[in-house]
Parts: C-alpha cells; structure tokens; sequence
C-alpha cells in the first residue's frame, strides 16, 4: 500500500486556497449602500425633477429673456428701480416675519404644557388642530363675518360702550395677519409638539431632583435642545407666510399695504401677460426666503451646537 504524498501548506508570499480575493466593485458599492435598492428612487426622482426642478430652471432661463428686450439682467433692474414693485418685498417680509414669529412663541408654551396627561387634552388637541382644515377662503369669510364692521366683534364693542363707531380689522394689514396666525399655528403648534416628544423627560426629572425649578429646568435644558426645532419651525413657517396670496386679496388691500409680491407676480403673468417678469419676481421671492432661511440656520449653528437628545 502507498502512503498518501503530505502536502504542505504554502509558503508566505505563495498563491494558494486562502489567498484574499478582490470583493469586486459589486460588493464596495454595496458597502457604501449602493446597491440595487436604489431603483426604488427612481419614481421619486423623476416626480421631483419634473414638478419641481424642470419648473424652477425654466422659470429661471425665463427671467433672463426680458419680454421688452435689453440685457439678460433687464427685469431685475425694472423691479429693483421701481418702489412700488421693490416695495412688495418689504411689505411681504413685514406680513411673514411676524406672523411666523408669533406662531413659533405661541406654540412652544401650549405645546409644552400639553405634554403631560390630564383631561380633556384630546378635545383641546383637536379645537387647536381644526383651523389647518379650514382653509385660506374660508377662514377669510370667518375673518370677514367676525371683525367686519358689521360683525360680531364690533357690534359687541358698540353694545358695551367700548367703541363710537366699528373698528378697521380687515381689509387692511391686521386683516391678512390675523388669517396667517389662524392657519399658521396649527402647523407650528403640530412640529413643536413632535419635537418635544422627541426631548427625553429623564433629563428633567434628574434636574428636578437637584432642586431645579420648571423655569430653570425649560432654560437650561428643555429650550436649548428644543432651539434646532424652532429654528426649523419658523423657516417653515416663514415660507408658508411669505406666499400669502389669497388672504392678502380677501382681507386685505391689495392696491396698497398689502400688495405683496405673489400679487406683484401674478399681475405681472395674468393682468400684463408679461412672463418673463413674472418669472423674475418669483426667483427674486426664492432668493429672499432663501436668505431669510440661511440667516435664521446661521444663528441657530451660532446659538446651539451639539446633539439634540431625547427619543426623536
């Protein structure tokens, strides 16, 4: 009988069965999370570049074709030279500021009560939800039938000796102010509360058994963890406000103090059938929002950095 040859392993440096093999370009990009799941992106990406992106670069292509000829930059000098068009970004900044600034404040003190358990907090969620259903026209017929000069609140005024004759609250700019804060708090109000849920309540309790009182344990814990949420809620808010169109025609003036710039552009498309005006009015309305936008992120980066913590 023959003994079986003896084979020895092979050598450093040798080819043999346990020599590492090159994973393939397959496997490196699976490890970088490109793989074939991605194609379930695709639907996604054509509806964006589609309704948004295709849009937005022929707006934008638009804008550098002045419908009464001149350089590329015609349109934009036209509204920066003239006050009554250059106007509309003050008197839209001075509608959505506040209106948004409101709306965050307001809600941060409701939202954090309304943590904890007690009764009736369903019914109160729903009464502080319901105006989001509501709509823009429905809610400026309600301002209408409300504050008019012949609504509720000013015969109530009259009746009790308060006022000589109604008070002015709409068709004006608290008109369109008070219809910004009626469908803007809800929103905020909803975003606030998601992000206080996400706030871990441990962090209070522990300070709480320190001897921190409610207001010591919101400013130094819950409102500097809670500050990218309201940075991101008023951004949201603010865009919501800046695009006010129909209140500022229903309850406002739209000749005068509250001719904002979604009028400027819509006079400019559907009363001039100037377009290309139209497009430059509404790339100069993204940029400011933009820029509102970028300022509002710079100061949170410079007010708050670090890990909001908590569950969310």
């Amino acid at each position: 009988m023959m003994a079986a040859p003896v084979v020895s392993p092979p050598e450093a440096g040798q080819d043999g069965p346990q020599r590492r093999t090159d994973p393939g370009l397959r496997h490196r990009l699976a490890e970088r999370g490109i793989d074939s799941h991605l194609l379930l992106l695709v639907p996604a990406i054509v509806f964006i570049i589609g309704l948004f992106v295709y849009p937005f670069l022929y707006g934008l292509g638009l804008s550098f074709q002045p419908q009464q000829g001149g350089s590329p930059f015609a349109d934009y000098q036209r509204f920066f030279s003239d006050p009554y068009q250059r106007d509309t970004i003050w008197k839209t900044l001075g509608l959505a500021i506040p209106a948004a600034l409101l709306n965050v404040l307001a809600s941060v003190p409701i939202a954090y009560r309304m943590r904890g358990r007690f009764r009736g907090k369903r019914l109160l969620m729903i009464v502080l939800v319901v105006p989001i259903t509501l709509g823009t026209v429905l809610t400026a017929e309600g301002l209408l039938n409300f504050l008019g000069p012949a609504g509720w609140f000013n015969r109530t005024l009259i009746s009790l000796g308060l006022a000589d004759e109604p008070v002015q609250l709409i068709n004006n700019y608290w008109g369109v102010f008070f219809s910004l804060i009626i469908t803007g708090f809800p929103f905020a109000f909803l975003l606030i509360s998601s992000y206080l849920s996400g706030i871990d309540p441990s962090l209070e309790r522990a300070a709480a058994t320190l001897g921190a009182g409610w207001w010591d344990r919101f400013r130094h814990i819950t409102f500097p963890l809670l500050m990218p949420g309201l940075a991101t809620t008023f951004c949201l808010t603010f865009v919501l406000a800046f695009s006010v169109f129909p209140s500022a025609i229903l309850v406002g003036n739209p000749a005068g103090e509250t001719r904002v710039i979604s009028i400027a552009a819509y006079q400019a498309a559907y009363e001039q059938y100037d377009y290309p005006m139209a497009s430059t009015i509404a790339m100069i309305m993204g940029a400011v929002e933009l820029l509102v936008i970028a300022l509002v992120l710079l100061w949170r980066s410079r007010f708050y950095t670090g890990a909001t913590g908590g569950k969310g």
